[in-house]
């Protein structure tokens, strides 16, 4: 693939995109901060959009994500939040399926709203619904599944305000879990048992190549548009608030 090429994204992902991207272009950022980028599947769209920072853990990721980022303009840094230099601050700060995988979700995201410049955005994805919690979490070491009001007062307690909050993925999401609960029965067996080696794989979990990517994203084309007939359901949240 061309390292200008734009990555392909999972089903579930690109569900994601559909809702996030419009409100990116509402939102206009000028700069943007990525908390654990993955791949840079999301990631090489931003830094197409505005100057972008991304920041990622796992070392294999990393090493994908700068390669599709890099030539964009953009910079990932391979670590956590510490890595971004102290004083910055962005327009937006956001995380895609992050905050799940930490287990005190509530310190760590107060540790990233202050990169948000004050009256910036800060922009969230997760799982939604506890009880929908199942073995696709258990193998990608998700700690938990928000229901709205959750999310909410997470935002709020970190220093958030005017928080709006949609789900997405309906009604496709729902047999796209099925299936993917159903892989990750088989895989639970021989997986690590420790939390961070299967947060660290969650970046790779189900990564598509180019030419599936292709075949994906015009099969899921037509649920992009569904979906917004029903924002109040659905498998995922995205939530965005501004810096009090």
């Amino acid at each position: 693939m061309s390292p200008t090429a734009t990555p392909p994204l999972t089903a579930r992902a690109r569900l994601r995109w559909a809702v996030v991207g419009p409100l990116l272009r509402q939102l206009a950022p000028a700069s943007v901060l990525e908390m654990g980028c993955g791949q840079g599947g999301f990631g090489a769209r931003l830094a197409d959009l505005a100057t972008y920072t991304g920041v990622e853990p796992d070392e294999s990721s990393w090493a994908v994500a700068s390669e599709r980022i890099t030539p964009r303009g953009g910079t990932v840094l391979h670590g956590d939040h510490h890595k971004v230099p102290e004083g910055a601050q962005f327009d937006l700060v956001c995380a895609f399926e992050v905050l799940e995988h930490i287990a005190d979700d509530r310190t760590v995201l107060a540790e990233w709203v202050p990169f948000t410049r004050p009256g910036g955005h800060v922009l969230l994805s997760v799982p939604a619904w506890p009880d929908r919690f199942g073995p696709s979490d258990e193998l990608v070491g998700h700690y938990r599944r928000y229901t709205p009001d959750q999310l909410v007062e997470v935002m709020e307690q970190a220093g958030c305000t005017d928080i709006k909050v949609r789900q997405y993925g309906w009604p496709v999401g729902y047999a796209l879990e099925a299936a993917h609960n159903r892989v990750s029965a088989r895989k639970l067996a021989a997986a690590s048992t420790q939390m961070e080696e299967r947060s660290a794989t969650s970046g790779r979990f189900l990564q598509p190549r180019r030419i599936a990517g292709a075949v994906l994203r015009l099969g899921i084309a037509p649920f992009t548009v569904v979906q917004n007939f029903a924002p109040g359901r659905g498998i995922g949240l995205v939530a965005h608030g501004r810096r009090a």
